[in-house]
Formats: structure tokens, C-alpha cells, sequence
């Protein structure tokens, strides 16, 4: 071989060199960006958690307001669908505020919302938690959490909240279940039943978010997906009318 065929084969490995690196600089932003675009997306329920009925039993329900900041926060805690309620029990004069997030394009996304997490950021002081468990309608018997909290300024005010989760269908209390590495891989499947999900219950009795969570769990759950990303909800023949009794 010659000097002047081996420079020409130098050259030529030298320039597929460079537009190896090149195609693989291309393909890593492409596909950094599809994996971007796809992320952003949320991946909707089969049905919305807003169709969760205006009225169960004797519980009577309006939607809270959420201010611009709280549907900030929820976004970039990758909240793919949320639900925010009062309900009233008008023969009781019980009260209890419903909040249910649903997290599948990025479960890990969870862990933003936990009350040890939400409660004092917006001021109010943890006063202890401890396990608890509860039965339901149906008899299903449900473990949770039960969180008190107070604020003192401007005047004194505490609020107990019963909490447990979601994770691809199966309930838990415990948060390290989802802490770790596999809780926080995103979804990229964009499979709705894998997800992990919270369901929050408050009032200033526990009580009344006892009484709330034995009424209206076993509903909530049926908005949540099982396997192949069904939901028993679809079984309410009677769902779309917002009242269920």
C-alpha cells in the first residue's frame, strides 16, 4: 500500500468517524425530544375523576376552587388528573374535603403531594400521624393514615387527614413503596394503569373523614384503572348523572 492509499483510507475512516458521531448527536436529540413531548402529555383516564357524582348517599359535594399557583404546583408534580371537593352530609351537618391525584405520565410525581408535604407548605404545623384503618360500604377493609395538623395565625385552626394510596391498583400506606427508582421511571408506555394515585380525605373531626371515607372509597377506587387499563366505574349505569345513592 501506498502512502497515497493510506491517507485516502485515513480519510475515509476519519470522516465516518465524524458522521457517526454526528447521526448519534442527531438521534439522542430526537429522541430526547419525542421523550420530552411525550412526557409533557397527560395520560388521561378512561373516566375523569371529575365525574366522581355531585352526591353519594347523603354526602352533598361542590368543587373547590384552585387558585393559579396550586394548578402550577399540581403540573409540576405531574398531577395527570386531579379532583378537589366538598362534601356536605346534610342530616349530620358532617363536612369533609375530597382530594384525589392520579399520576401516571411520571407516578414518582406522588411524593410532591403527600400532606407531610402540602400541609406545611402552606403554613400548617404537623402534630403527629399514625395508622389507622377503616371499612368500607362494601366491607372492604382499607388501611390509612391518619395526619393532624393545626395553624395558629390568624386564629387557631386543625384539621385531621385520613390519606393512603394507589399503586397499579393495590392500596398502601407506605410511601417508600414508590420512593425508589422504579416510582420514579416514567411512564413512557403511556400505560394508564400504571400509576400511583392518592386519595385524601379532610375535616375538623376525624369522624367526619372517617364517615366520608367508608361512603365514598370504594367508588373512588372504581375511577382507578386495574389490569388493561380498565375501570369499574364504566359500571354505573347512572355515573354520568352526577348523582349516585
Amino acid at each position: 500500500m501506498d502512502g497515497t492509499m493510506g491517507k485516502k483510507i485515513g480519510w475515509l475512516i476519519w470522516t465516518s468517524a465524524i458522521l457517526l458521531l454526528i447521526f448519534a448527536g442527531l438521534s439522542y436529540r430526537l429522541l430526547a425530544s419525542h421523550l420530552k413531548l411525550v412526557l409533557n402529555i397527560p395520560i388521561r383516564l378512561p373516566v375523569p375523576l371529575s365525574a366522581l357524582p355531585l352526591q353519594i348517599g347523603n354526602w352533598i359535594g361542590t368543587n373547590l376552587p384552585i387558585p393559579n399557583t396550586t394548578r402550577e404546583y399540581m403540573e409540576r408534580h405531574f398531577a395527570d388528573d386531579f379532583l378537589s371537593r366538598r362534601y356536605v352530609d346534610h342530616a349530620t351537618d358532617a363536612w369533609a374535603d375530597v382530594y384525589v391525584v392520579y399520576c401516571s405520565s411520571r407516578p414518582g410525581g406522588i411524593l410532591g403531594h403527600q400532606p407531610l408535604v402540602c400541609y406545611p407548605a402552606h403554613g400548617w404545623v404537623h402534630d403527629g400521624s399514625e395508622t389507622s384503618q377503616f371499612v368500607t360500604r362494601t366491607g372492604r377493609q382499607i388501611p390509612c393514615l391518619i395526619h393532624l395538623f393545626h395553624k395558629s395565625n390568624p386564629m387557631y385552626e386543625q384539621v385531621i387527614v385520613l390519606n393512603f394510596y394507589i399503586i397499579n391498583g393495590q392500596i398502601t400506606t407506605y410511601e417508600k413503596d414508590f420512593s425508589g427508582p422504579l416510582g420514579r421511571r416514567p411512564n413512557i408506555a403511556g400505560d394508564p394503569a400504571r400509576y400511583i394515585a392518592q386519595v385524601q380525605i379532610s375535616s375538623v373531626l376525624e369522624n367526619s373523614a372517617i364517615s366520608a371515607a367508608r361512603d365514598m372509597a370504594d367508588l373512588i377506587l372504581d375511577f382507578l384503572p386495574v389490569k388493561n387499563s380498565g375501570v369499574r366505574v364504566t359500571d354505573y349505569t347512572n355515573i354520568t348523572s352526577g348523582l349516585l345513592k
